[in-house]
């Protein structure tokens, strides 16, 4: 019995892998083909779904229950699944999957997620013009992170890397498109979205590759014959050209986040003309919206004691005494 139990155990597993793996290549081959202009929402979708066939995959695999559990109907001796109308087992989306304390995805991995699934939920519910290369470095770490765990959770049988190659390209970036290339006509929903997102990252975050996979391309001028058959060409982090690379192009400079206890946001909204906002009013707010909730990345512990909140939160708390002037004032 437990032999026939381990048998289907492994079947659906292996059935959740491979559906995953098909999703993701679906994703890049709609991302690159040229005939395609709905390429950055139909990515984000796709990947979103073999992210989780991923992570459903290994949780079945480690014996985890990663089916939502009805509380109020279940017993001590009976647990009783939620169940769609359809009366179907609904199980974890991507953000429980990512949650819980034994997901194997690293923090900054999970970040690039979060941020694609917070702009799934834009898209999801209206347009949004001109961002397959805003998005791109984001984009291209998302297949690297999926790549790497996909053989480092279940093999190199699995790794999709082997089926892809660089997609070629009919133009390059003129010096007019690198200078305008962060000035595109987004709706202003979405620049807020990204930079809320953005500034809830420390420096080492949003500068990793885990992040948003970001390459310089240089034409090569060759000495010899066969020099320069790659379209893109590595070099080490190490070596002088890099080094000089790094110099000129590359203009990093970590800041400390300005940070803002409980008390100072309370003082700035009655400053603001919000005299009846108080701490009580505060906790409750964000008790309402779990904004200490790391997805959201509006704060956290310094030193691992005291939790302090970022400047986005602060927006949040501003924009929601303005909405509710009435109450506050």
């Amino acid at each position: 019995m437990a032999m026939k139990r381990n048998r289907k155990i492994f079947s659906i597993k292996n059935t959740l892998i491979q559906k995953s793996s098909e999703a993701a290549l679906a994703a890049v081959q709609i991302y690159n083909n040229p005939l395609i202009t709905f390429k950055t929402e139909s990515f984000i979708v796709l990947m979103i779904i073999a992210w989780t066939y991923l992570l459903h995959a290994f949780y079945r695999n480690k014996g985890v229950e990663y089916r939502y559990i009805d509380d109020v109907k279940s017993t001590d001796k009976r647990k009783i699944y939620q169940k769609t109308k359809y009366g179907e087992y609904k199980h974890w989306g991507l953000e429980k999957c990512l949650e819980i304390e034994i997901s194997p995805i690293s923090k900054t991995a999970t970040r690039n997620l979060f941020f694609l699934i917070g702009l799934r939920h834009k898209i999801e519910h209206q347009m949004i013009p001109v961002i397959d290369e805003v998005f791109s470095a984001r984009l291209q770490a998302c297949c690297l992170n999926y790549n790497k765990y996909v053989t480092d959770l279940f093999g190199e049988e699995w790794a999709i890397g082997k089926h892809l190659l660089f997609s070629l390209q009919f133009s390059k970036l003129s010096k007019e498109q690198k200078d305008t290339l962060d000035e595109y006509n987004l709706p202003d929903n979405i620049k807020r979205y990204v930079k809320t997102f953005d500034n809830g990252l420390t420096a080492e975050e949003y500068n990793s590759e885990e992040y948003a996979t970001r390459y310089l391309f240089v034409p090569k001028n060759a000495n010899r014959v066969g020099q320069a058959d790659r379209v893109i060409e590595f070099v080490k982090e190490s070596s002088e050209m890099a080094k000089g690379l790094n110099k000129e192009y590359v203009m990093i400079k970590e800041t400390e986040k300005e940070k803002f206890l409980p008390g100072q946001i309370v003082l700035k909204m009655i400053g603001l003309g919000f005299a009846k906002f108080n701490m009580d009013k505060f906790v409750r707010l964000w008790q309402d919206k779990d904004a200490k909730n790391p997805k959201y990345n509006f704060g956290g512990r310094v030193a691992g004691k005291t939790w302090y909140w970022y400047k986005p939160w602060v927006d949040f708390v501003e924009e929601h005494c303005k909405k509710n002037s009435s109450i506050y004032k």
